[in-house]
């Protein structure tokens, strides 16, 4: 494993941003064991950013994590690029994984919006802890995941924190479908290829306004 390639800011996980370094840090003050700060960097970006798949993203910029730090929303690429970026800021190796799911617990807006039932480049962050690599999973905040029924994710430092496979009552929740790799930074082209190819709505400004808890309110 090349360690300075994750440790090193870069385009979207730009960790030497101010903004970046000023919020891990003060998230992890007085925490001393790595495992422990990225605990406490994975549950304040859960839930500081509210989850939202209806940004503009024909915009760079919200891929990048200084930029999402400065919304009160986020994805999963532009939480995960923040958890990584805020990891490397304090000494911790991180890069973003992706995979192809399929959301089985979603709105009807959301299918149209995607222009199909497999989401494609779920991001999740991975950090280098404890001499291994560990998958971390900051996209659903606390409130949209009782909305929908499932518990929030938690992270321990030691086991992959991915999404459920069932909700709480036994439905099913999210299916991992495809591995598309790791990444020392968003992989950008290649995700705007597969949306202009694949998934154009995803670039239409129609839904833009969108409000992901509210739409689960009213199909529950």
């Amino acid at each position: 494993m090349s360690v300075p390639m994750y440790l090193t800011a870069s385009v979207y996980i730009d960790s030497d941003a101010e903004n970046i370094i000023a919020y891990a840090k003060e998230t992890t003050q007085g925490i001393d064991k790595d495992i422990d700060k990225a605990i406490a960097l994975y549950n304040r970006i859960r839930d500081d950013f509210s989850y939202t798949p209806y940004v503009d993203y024909n915009n760079p910029d919200v891929f990048k994590a200084s930029w999402t730090l400065n919304q009160n929303v986020g994805f999963c690429i532009s939480k995960g690029a923040v958890l990584a970026a805020t990891a490397r800021a304090i000494g911790i190796p991180a890069r973003l994984g992706f995979a192809n799911v399929k959301n089985h617990v979603t709105s009807e807006r959301l299918r149209q919006f995607i222009g199909s039932d497999i989401m494609p480049w779920h991001a999740y962050t991975e950090l280098f802890l404890e001499r291994k690599w560990v998958k971390a999973t900051p996209a659903f905040n606390a409130e949209l995941c009782h909305k929908f029924n499932v518990d929030p994710l938690e992270f321990n430092g030691y086991e992959d924190s991915i999404f459920q496979t069932l909700t709480k009552d036994g439905a099913k929740h999210m299916e991992y479908l495809d591995d598309l790799g790791h990444y020392a930074d968003v992989p950008l082209d290649r995700i705007m290829d597969t949306f202009r190819t694949l998934n154009p709505t995803i670039l239409m400004s129609d839904f833009l306004k969108g409000d992901f808890i509210k739409e689960a309110i009213v199909e529950d």
